[in-house]
């Protein structure tokens, strides 16, 4: 079997100010790509002949005295040309690659090939530079990988060669559209004029009246003769007369103008938005134009995102990592055709369809995907809506009335929530009441902080030890030794059983217990416990000490007589209380945590504590749609039945259950469960397997519940220890990094800036990376904090090597910092 080539550094989308970089695509095999391109060639040496022009074949089978290369040669010896791989069976490329027992270059070497390529051309001098693909839109390249989405990342404009025979307008059409969904921008459509069939009038029409693309039609090459010579001479006629025809200047004039109004268009799009756009999360005042991200695409991990000013033969773009996962949503890497045909599905079969007392398969068939992959039996219920926020006021809507109606509140009576400090659950103005004051809310005109927050042991690791920090409210000296608890390896932090077991869980519950007394003698009334299962994301990446969550869990639900007031008090908890509420509706908000982002479809499994309701979005659609889903038990569901309309959840969005979102997230979660079933994650979890096994037998601990992370634990170990570049600790745990740093003055929270050098070292990307070919200068790390915290996130499909490389960027910043 071929050996694999090594894989670079991350391509880049290929666009200069002194290059005009076009892919050639054909509709069909044998419909004129090496004529025309050969025509485009000498048409550019002809009307810009001040330029150079090129023309590459990245892969090309059949006899080598056949090649496309050899026809540009012949008809067009002014023209630069080359081919990167020379196959000789007249096969397909991923046949004629296999056969021929030599190294099969994996997708990402044969996209650093053509961009050196192109690379070098820019920097000789102004002018074109044709790639000609082979064979059709999806014939296979060497990999095995289809050439629309094997070229993908380039990001090339594309001329279309049209198929001019018969069968030939649908060719062209399903071409065409196999491009569009994949992202590429098609300039023009050019074939052959055929007079038998005529395809280039209906798609004349086509085109230009439903997607604005010119079509260029030119004479048929002559037909081939008995004399070599004669075919030569007649081909060399053919090429120079229609080389010099005015409908070869209107396309190359065409294509140049494109290239000019793209460039102009990314070079203006950081003034107009600073003028235009209203930010979120964002003090414009503090913001300038120069700070704006121009991101033109995205492909894997990777944002292509507009450098800053360069000569015309430096690149437009570099590859940009995603660190923050683009705010979280993404799983399944950028501009993924699966997710992207899913959408295309649904929308060309329902559009958006009203959700009120219907039903369609993609929402019915989520639902169903999404209680199966819970396996929590309390859940029975799917309640959609569009973005997390709204999901979590859906759940909290949900709860306090089950509470009322359980415990018989009126409807004037004041009910707030029970929630940890610092949580976060979205921007609408009910999900905001569900969080303490704070820099999210401290300014919002209806803000009313409707609960009461506890205090909460936080985990991280310092200086190569896995520390629980206990909170002074609720420190003795008799439990842990004082003020933290110090565990062998987060393994042993994640055996929530066992450690309850040892009575390691003592301390958390006395301070819950006493609060929740207290709170009673006040006369409060909560009608929903909320959490953010394991982390709190948007309260400053916290790792919450899963034992305190799931003890929390467990005093609030046999803490009835507590929550209800005067004759309701002590109210009788209603049937199995393995499937029904006690205490309180459980809400946890697994917007950020869930599917998959901690390495589980659900965060709750840590806690080994199981929800009334669940909130899920950001993941479950990988990052292409908004959606959201709540889930509910059906002792939640009852409290809305009545004979009386209004006392249903009167809730509901204009695109609830839009079946594009459905479709897509169905999508999304069968990627998943594949890749875990297929062990997929197999290379993060083997080192944690060695490195952090509990050192205690754990009761919770089998081996599907590994705690591991794809960031290794010897780099999360040599961070924590990097004392002298400010760091203060750092967790790792599934796909995120935090890395918490301290200041002289103690400033923590998210107004601090002690993350923001780092952070713009990242984005500077003039670090030398390790076991990266070259400088290491052609691509940076997009990344957000979140005051004093740091964040990196990796998508499921991330490759080990790229968390490497990420790791070794971190290791050179927070040296440099050490020096600073």
């Amino acid at each position: 079997m071929p050996l694999p080539l090594p894989l670079p550094s991350p391509v880049s989308s290929l666009l200069w100010r002194s290059l005009r970089v076009y892919q050639v695509y054909g509709a069909n095999t044998d419909v004129g790509k090496t004529i025309f391109s050969t025509l485009l060639c000498k048409a550019a040496t002809r009307f810009w002949d001040n330029e150079q022009t090129a023309f590459l074949k990245p892969v090309s089978t059949g006899p080598l005295d056949e090649a496309d290369d050899r026809h540009v040669q012949r008809f067009a010896p002014e023209v630069a040309n080359k081919t990167l791989f020379q196959y000789d069976l007249a096969v397909s490329p991923h046949s004629a690659a296999l056969a021929s027992k030599r190294l099969i270059p994996p997708d990402e070497s044969l996209l650093d090939e053509i961009s050196k390529f192109a690379s070098r051309r820019a920097s000789l001098s102004r002018g074109w530079l044709f790639i000609e693909t082979a064979g059709g839109v999806h014939s296979p390249g060497p990999s095995g990988s289809t050439q629309a989405e094997l070229y993908m990342p380039l990001r090339l404009p594309v001329v279309l060669i049209g198929d001019a025979k018969l069968g030939g307008i649908s060719q062209t059409i399903s071409a065409f559209e196999s491009l569009k969904i994949r992202g590429y921008d098609v300039e023009a459509v050019l074939l052959f004029r055929e007079d038998k069939y005529q395809n280039h009038l209906y798609l004349t029409d086509y085109f230009r009246d439903q997607q604005g693309i010119p079509v260029k039609t030119v004479p048929e090459p002559p037909a081939r003769g008995e004399s070599i010579s004669r075919d030569a001479d007649s081909m060399l006629w053919y090429y120079e007369t229609t080389s010099s025809s005015p409908t070869a200047q209107s396309i190359l004039s065409y294509l140049a103008a494109q290239h000019s109004k793209r460039i102009d268009r990314l070079d203006s799009m950081r003034a107009s938005a600073h003028k235009t756009i209203w930010y979120p999360f964002t003090q414009q005042k503090q913001l300038s134009a120069s700070n704006i991200t121009v991101i033109d695409s995205a492909q894997g991990d990777h944002f292509q995102t507009l450098t800053s000013s360069a000569p015309p033969s430096a690149p437009l773009l570099q590859p940009t990592f995603d660190a923050s996962a683009s705010w979280w949503t993404q799983g399944l890497g950028h501009g993924s055709p699966s997710l992207a045909l899913a959408a295309a599905y649904a929308a060309g079969r329902y559009g958006h369809v009203m959700f009120a007392e219907a039903i369609h398969e993609p929402a019915l068939a989520l639902a169903e995907n999404l209680l199966a992959g819970m396996a929590n039996p309390r859940l029975t219920r799917v309640f959609y809506s569009d973005n997390g926020s709204t999901g979590a006021e859906v759940a909290v809507k949900m709860a306090l009335r089950a509470a009322r109606v359980r415990y018989g509140w009126g409807a004037e009576e004041e009910v707030g929530v029970l929630g940890l400090r610092g949580s976060y659950h979205g921007d609408t103005i009910g999900a905001m009441d569900c969080s303490e004051p704070g820099v999210f809310n401290e300014k919002v005109e209806w803000y009313e902080g409707r609960g009461f927050w506890f205090e909460y042991p936080t985990v991280m690791c310092r200086e190569g030890r896995w520390v629980v920090e206990i909170p002074r409210e609720m420190r003795s000296t008799a439990s842990y030794g004082g003020h933290k608890a110090v565990f062998a390896s987060l393994g042993d932090v994640f055996g929530v059983k066992d450690r309850e077991n040892r009575g390691e869980g003592a301390l958390y519950e006395q301070y819950i217990v006493d609060t929740l007394e207290r709170l009673h003698r006040e006369g409060r009334r909560f009608g929903a416990l909320i959490l953010e299962p394991v982390i709190l994301g948007a309260g400053g990446m916290l790792l919450v000490d899963p034992l305190f969550q799931r003890v929390l869990v467990n005093v609030v639900r046999r803490s009835s007589h507590l929550f209800g007031q005067g004759e309701h008090r002590g109210a009788k908890e209603m049937g199995d209380s393995t499937t029904h509420w006690a205490g309180l509706p459980v809400v946890f908000d697994e917007v950020f945590t869930g599917i998959y982002r901690l390495g589980r479809f659900s965060a709750a499994s840590f806690l080994h504590v199981d929800a009334d309701i669940s909130v899920h979005a950001k993941l479950l659609t990988g990052g292409l749609v908004p959606l959201c889903a709540t889930l509910a038990s059906e002792s939640v569901f009852d409290a809305f039945g009545s004979d009386d309309k209004s006392d249903a959840l009167l809730h509901g969005h204009s695109y609830t259950a839009h079946a594009v979102g459905c479709q897509v997230a169905l999508e999304s979660l069968r990627q998943m469960k594949e890749m875990d079933a297929h062990e997929e994650w197999a290379w993060a979890k083997t080192s944690y397997q060695r490195n952090e096994v509990p050192s205690k037998p754990s009761l919770g601990m089998s081996p599907e519940s590994l705690i591991w992370s794809v960031w290794g634990p010897d780099f999360v170990n040599w961070v924590s220890q990097q004392t002298a570049s400010s760091v203060g600790g750092a967790w790792a745990l599934g796909t995120v990094l935090a890395i918490h740093m301290e200041t002289k003055d103690g400033s923590a929270g998210y107004k601090s800036g002690a993350a923001k050098d780092i952070q713009a070292s990242l984005a500077r990307g003039a670090v030398v990376v390790e076991g990266i070919e070259g400088d290491g200068a052609g691509w940076n790390v997009h990344s957000r904090v979140l005051g004093n915290v740091l964040y990196v996130m990796a998508g499921h499909k991330t490759k080990e090597k790229s968390v490497r490389q990420l790791e070794s960027i971190l290791r050179r910043v927070l040296l440099e910092k050490k020096h600073q």
